[in-house]
């Protein structure tokens, strides 16, 4: 672990490789798991705000979701998520003719409808944000059904933290990711050396 200003970072985000290896996985993110997108206080604000701008691009169980459920859910410990279709995949998902699961609020934002691209938790994946009082915690998430973009990673030598550089620099600001960045080189150079 390292520290940059506020920040803590894992040094899993410069170890790993990662890149989305859509064709393989078929967007699986969207449908997997028990759970909807961690969403942050200000994004369920901006999702009810945009939700009929949204709405347009999505499919029918999930503005159903949406409009029963809400524009995002609370889990039993107080976080917020999106919402889901029947406890199963994101209510902001659309499936191709393929059935690859892509976003809807992302696609309403390429076509310059919204300007929020989308949940910055899921912008950020495969790093895991964890908010304290002091402190961000910047972590790597490891979860097999992206063993393909681990791969795809790995083959391209893309780390983690440049795969997700604009999600960072949304976060974070462009400064922040610079000294990221020159962090890592030093951090590179430095386990070069070891292994000589």
């Amino acid at each position: 672990m390292f520290q940059l200003g506020k920040t803590i970072i894992s040094e899993d985000i410069l170890d790993n490789y990662f890149v989305c290896n859509i064709d393989a996985c078929k967007g699986e993110c969207c449908v997997a798991g028990e759970a909807g997108a961690p969403v942050t206080k200000e994004e369920t604000a901006i999702l009810k705000k945009m939700f009929p701008k949204i709405k347009p691009y999505l499919r029918k169980v999930g503005i159903d979701a949406i409009e029963k459920q809400g524009t995002y859910t609370t889990n039993p410990i107080g976080d917020f998520e999106t919402t889901l279709v029947n406890g199963k995949e994101c209510a902001y998902a659309t499936f191709d003719s393929n059935q690859v699961a892509m976003c809807g609020i992302e696609a309403a934002y390429n076509d310059g409808k919204i300007d929020f691209q989308k949940p910055i938790s899921c912008h950020l994946y495969p790093i895991r944000i964890n908010e304290y009082k002091q402190l961000t915690a910047i972590n790597y998430h490891s979860w097999p059904i992206c063993n393909d973009a681990c791969s795809l990673g790995d083959k391209l030598k893309v780390p983690t933290y440049k795969f997700v550089k604009d999600a960072l620099i949304r976060k974070f600001g462009e400064d922040w990711y610079d000294e990221l960045d020159q962090v890592a080189q030093e951090y590179y150079a430095n386990k070069s050396k070891i292994k000589i």
